[in-house]
């Protein structure tokens, strides 16, 4: 589906090249205000493609866009996610991946209005460039999720994908741009203290480039997904991160509907 086969031009919030290390994530609590980071941070104004029409997969590119229906009718029922849709995501995982076992451990709804947020208990959409796990962070994520388990399975490779999908008809604000990790270079990535309510964590932002190639998938409708790997235990050369954030989309009309999405992470073992 080509809905717009011309680039935008959009800003995106880098991270500032000094004083990085001062940087803190903290994330926002879901019906609270929306996160206010710590650190210094370079807006960059940059061309973002459509990638409708190419194709990306999670080994290079790092993101990929899949058509994937779902029979869930109330994402906002937890009952619904455990019972359906789990087991839809951990099948369109293990197809893609070809991962002989998948494990869902978080889904997270996020709408672009404040009102959607308080009302539904919601978080914003990210909008600082980010990858949601450092070797670091994946591992601990592992053992604290599947601790009788973690020793094994951290003695072979395992990945982490995230699936990320609307909600509420088709995305008209605020959709996800995702970065090449071809074009990502050494240095680009800087890991980052992730401070949540109950735990501290580990992310990575990044450092303007302005090799890095931005890509989004405009006006995804609910039966799309787009797939993210943000970790990959292989050093073999494959992708092992994925940068992106969300976007004040130009091309956003009128009066749009604000984006209601939600992302579901999922460990792949190999």
């Amino acid at each position: 589906m080509l809905i717009n086969s011309r680039p935008v031009r959009a800003t995106l919030q880098y991270l500032a090249a000094e004083n990085s290390g001062a940087a803190v994530y903290h994330a926002s609590q879901a019906g609270g205000a929306a996160a206010d980071h710590d650190g210094s941070y370079d807006m960059r104004e940059v061309e973002i493609r459509d990638g409708r029409g190419e194709t990306f997969d999670l080994d290079s590119a790092g993101f990929m866009l899949a058509d994937h229906a779902s029979s869930v009718t109330d994402w906002h029922d937890d009952a619904v996610l455990s019972q359906i849709y789990e087991a839809e995501a951990k099948a369109l995982v293990r197809r893609i991946t070809g991962a002989r076992r998948i494990e869902v451990f978080d889904h997270t709804r996020r709408a672009a209005s404040d009102s959607l947020r308080r009302n539904q208990v919601m978080r914003e959409p990210s909008s600082v460039i980010h990858n949601d796990y450092t070797p670091w962070s994946a591992e601990r994520r592992l053992r604290d999720i599947l601790p009788g388990e973690a020793e094994m399975l951290l003695s072979r490779r395992f990945a982490i994908v995230n699936i990320w999908r609307s909600i509420a008809g088709r995305v008209e604000t605020n959709p996800l741009a995702f970065c090449d990790s071809r074009t990502l270079a050494d240095g680009d990535l800087v890991e980052v203290t992730r401070q949540a309510k109950d735990r501290i964590g580990q992310i990575q932002m990044a450092r303007f480039n302005p090799d890095h190639d931005w890509v989004y998938f405009p006006a995804m409708e609910e039966g799309e997904v787009a797939l993210i790997k943000t970790y990959d235990s292989a050093t073999d050369g494959r992708t092992r991160f994925t940068i992106h954030t969300a976007f004040s989309d130009p091309l956003s009309p009128e009066g749009a509907m604000p984006r209601q999405s939600i992302e579901t992470r999922c460990f792949a073992f190999f």
